[in-house]
């Protein structure tokens, strides 16, 4: 398979020194935060948002003085959450591969987004699997906000983007990329958005999902739960600290801790053959499209774990048919609601 982030890309190459250090002409930069007429998509205001508002993350602090118009989102899947408060990004990461020939974008189209789009066509400003966002085509947007929080964006990064518009990087206690609680980004975003409050109530009422379905599944509480993708012919499984891992928790798992030492900081760890017993727990959740299922049910070493002989694992496809796997491997605010009802009947 192609990797994605939200199903596998090794820690992405950090942006080269050169490329970061390099300063957007000034022809660029005049057009910044500009109120003229959008080249793609359509630009609405975060109407009815609270500002002036100071962000606090990783990178320091952005105040953002009143309600945007023209975001661009730099994380990987940050364009749903700001999406989520009736805010169309114009510009945005292509987190799934188009198939050559498909319009719309597959990444406008998922069913717990594509309404909330309608007929905005975001310009893509970086592809999953890129050293870094297009700076120039962002300037060419002319953003008032940028966003970057689901990213892994370093420092250089973000100097280059804030001299383009005001630039929220990821949370101030996120300690690695990709690291920090799905509610913690939701929130964050929200906040840059004049939102805050709605956020919280938002995370609140998926939180709210997430304890229905724990009290409804009790059993789930004393399995051990890991997920995990079939890539480059090795068994790959999620930290309990990605999105992934964190979801199964939240309704109910208990997480596979020992792939989180092997993984040493990073969203994912790759096996190698004598390992694969680490991922024979209770309930294995299977992350890919129909092709790559096929070669990890002919994969030996997976196929003699108890846990598959005894039908303890869940496939669910990803950028495929229902895209369950898209919506967990995203954890927004609009794809979790969706996620959650299909892994529980997944599993129940």
């Amino acid at each position: 398979m192609t990797p994605h982030r939200t199903t596998f890309t090794s820690s992405r190459r950090r942006l080269a020194a050169a490329l970061c250090a390099a300063v957007l002409g000034a022809g660029l930069l005049a057009g910044c935060g500009s109120d003229s007429a959008e080249p793609g998509g359509d630009a609405q205001a975060a109407a009815g948002g609270v500002f002036p508002v100071t962000v606090e993350h990783a990178f320091g602090s952005t105040e953002i003085t009143k309600a945007p118009r023209r975001v661009v989102s730099v994380g990987y899947t940050d364009d749903q959450t700001i999406l989520e408060f009736g805010v169309r990004p114009v510009g945005m990461v292509d987190q799934y591969p188009n198939p050559p020939g498909r319009s719309p974008d597959i990444n406008t189209q998922w069913p717990w987004v594509k309404d909330k789009w309608g007929g905005a066509r975001p310009e893509v400003v970086m592809n999953n699997g890129d050293s870094g966002p297009n700076f120039e085509k962002i300037a060419a947007l002319r953003p008032d906000l940028i966003i970057a929080v689901y990213s892994e964006i370093d420092r250089a990064a973000y100097d280059k983007l804030s001299k383009i518009a005001p630039t929220v990087g990821r949370t101030k206690a996120e300690k690695e990329p990709f690291s920090a609680p799905w509610q913690d980004n939701a929130v964050h975003i929200a906040k840059a958005l004049g939102r805050e409050a709605e956020g919280r109530t938002k995370v609140a009422g998926i939180q709210a999902k997430l304890d229905a379905a724990r009290k409804a599944n009790p059993g789930f509480g004393s399995q051990t739960a890991v997920v995990l993708s079939w890539y480059k012919n090795s068994v790959a499984p999620f930290t309990t600290t990605d999105v992934r891992g964190q979801l199964v928790s939240g309704i109910g798992f208990k997480g596979a801790t020992e792939i989180d030492k092997i993984a040493d900081g990073k969203f994912f760890t790759v096996l190698s053959p004598e390992r694969v017993d680490l991922v024979d727990v209770d309930r294995i959740f299977v992350i890919n499209d129909r092709a790559d299922q096929e070669a990890l049910k002919k994969f030996e070493l997976f196929a003699n774990l108890s846990a598959v002989k005894g039908g303890k694992v869940s496939y669910l496809l990803d950028s495929e048919g229902p895209a369950v796997g898209a919506a967990l491997s995203q954890s927004t605010l609009p794809s979790l609601p969706y996620a959650i009802d299909a892994i529980v009947e997944s599993a129940g």
